[in-house]
């Protein structure tokens, strides 16, 4: 029996780095993008668990024919919901993972 992938890297954005990480399975996936303010990453994270927390989060979601599975498939996929933290921060839906990333980037909690 082999483990699940799982793995984290560097990315690079305008405005600075954050952390990309990916985890797969067989029959399954999800992957974030981690910033020192929040986090924009795909469907299988709550937008109302974020609200009760007051987490700093934004996801956009995949479709069977076209999942996310690296943090880079988040860079052009629309955010399609945010917590009330992040819309705080100015992040909207409508907006690719690449510009919520570079948002939160930008900042000032």
């Amino acid at each position: 029996m082999s483990l699940p992938i799982a793995e984290h890297r560097t990315l690079d954005f305008k405005g600075g780095q954050a952390v990309g990480a990916t985890y797969q399975w067989p029959g399954g996936q999800y992957c974030a993008i981690h910033t020192i303010n929040g986090i924009v990453g795909c469907g299988i994270y709550d937008i109302r668990s974020a609200n009760e927390f007051n987490l700093v989060v934004a996801i956009a979601r995949g479709t069977p024919a076209k999942p996310l599975r690296e943090p880079e498939d988040l860079f052009d996929a629309p955010i399609r919901e945010v917590s009330q933290a992040a819309e705080k921060l100015g992040v909207k839906p409508g907006m690719s993972g690449r510009e919520a990333v570079e948002t939160l980037l930008a900042a000032k909690p």
